[in-house]
């Protein structure tokens, strides 16, 4: 007879033995949504998963809801990846999803969409926000599979345009489920790192399915934190991410990436050439003027206009000297004839001439000129003609009559 045991007994080792089944613990799924309830209270989401023969409850709690890059909705047909248990409680068979992706274009796009506005209302896709490129990085991070053609792409193009810089690789995956969290940690590990002066987030081509990984909201909100400029380059040119909204610039493809991130080395040349050439051009110009006007100059000092010159100076030259000469002449005249006439006049009224007429003049004793009027009987005096003196003295003095004065 089977041993009797309880209810709990059985769910505890139905659950034991689910548990104890590695397929079971990490599964991917594909359903539809059905009966999709989120507790308002705790956050959690209840749903069941379904197929068109089949279902299966499931359970997401708020931790990974709130993770979710869409908002999931009735009848969206999704990709979830979970691990099957029983609920020992209800003896319930469920699942318990830990992440959750939409399966179809309708559904992936919808989601798309809903993200897409959301971020944008946040602001995450404003212009104010995106930062300019270096105009010369030494250092350049990557982002992308080190396996992938995109890091050989950026390597050739950076190789060729601006070998100065250098490359620093942060491998990860670039599709699958673990994917988006490490792409959003390797862009906060390069940011944070300050080695590199921008940022490359590099994905080849692929299909719509391949490149949803960068339309993860965890990676958006990483890019938009990053304070070093950042490069997205996912897919060819017609595919956009939600990446490409929030990055500083969208390449299409990672080799035009990598041209926008580093200058090109061969324009750069071209341009130093020209300018090489436009100061040799002018200098020379410079040149044939300052020569031209050089020559002239040598012309205008050449010997014969010299002589010429000269020979001009010296008449005119002499000339001014006969000038000269004539005015100086007349002035010494004008000062002789002047002089002369001074002379007479001086010595018309010089006294030595009223003494050559028979004239003396009368000194004291003490050898001053004296007047008659002054002097006594007895008095000595010396007598000073034209050309001899006379001591004397005097005898009397005799007053003159008026009778006589006149005469």
């Amino acid at each position: 007879m089977a041993e009797v045991i309880t209810v709990s007994a059985l769910n505890q080792y139905v659950k034991t033995l689910l548990d104890a089944n590695d397929i079971l613990f990490d599964l991917a799924l594909r359903g539809e949504i059905a009966n999709f309830v989120q507790n308002a209270r705790s956050g959690h989401c209840y749903f069941s998963l379904r197929d068109a023969s089949a279902s299966v409850k499931a359970v997401m709690f708020r931790s990974d809801a709130r993770r979710l890059g869409f908002r999931p909705e009735e009848g969206m047909k999704v990709v979830v990846r979970c691990r099957a248990t029983l609920y020992e409680r209800d003896g319930a068979f469920q699942i318990y999803v830990n992440e959750m992706f939409p399966d179809g274009i309708g559904a992936a796009q919808l989601a798309f969409e809903q993200l897409k506005a959301k971020l944008e209302q946040e602001g995450l896709f404003a212009v104010e926000h995106k930062k300019p490129l270096p105009t010369y990085p030494k250092c350049i991070g990557v982002v992308t599979s080190k396996t992938g053609a995109a890091l050989q792409d950026i390597r050739n193009v950076i190789g060729r345009r601006w070998p100065a810089a250098k490359l620093l690789l942060c491998p990860v995956n670039v599709q699958g489920f673990e994917a988006a969290q490490q792409i959003a940690d390797a862009i906060g590990k390069l940011d944070k790192s300050g080695r590199v002066d921008e940022i490359i987030v590099a994905r080849g081509g692929g299909s719509r399915e391949d490149l949803w990984v960068f339309n993860a909201e965890v990676i958006a909100r990483a890019a938009y934190r990053c304070k070093v400029p950042l490069i997205s380059a996912i897919g060819h040119e017609i595919d956009f991410t939600i990446l490409d909204f929030v990055a500083d610039r969208r390449a299409p493809t990672p080799s035009s990436a990598a041209e926008l991130a580093v200058p090109d080395r061969a324009e750069l040349l071209r341009t130093l050439s020209q300018l090489e050439q436009g100061c040799q051009s002018a200098m020379q110009s410079r040149l044939d003027a300052a020569s031209g006007r050089l020559m002239m100059a040598e012309q205008q000092l050449s010997y014969d206009l010299t002589r010429r010159k000269l020979t001009g100076g010296q008449a005119e030259l002499a000339a001014v000297q006969k000038e000269l000469e004539a005015a100086a002449q007349s002035c010494i005249q004008k000062r002789q004839a002047q002089l002369r006439h001074a002379a007479a006049l001086a010595d018309s009224l010089s006294p030595y001439r009223v003494l050559g007429r028979g004239y003396a003049m009368v000194y004291d004793s003490k050898g001053r000129l004296c007047s008659a009027d002054v002097l006594a009987t007895g008095d000595k005096l010396t007598l000073r003609g034209a050309a001899h003196t006379a001591e004397c003295t005097v005898t009397s003095v005799e007053e003159l009559n008026e009778s006589t004065q006149k005469l």
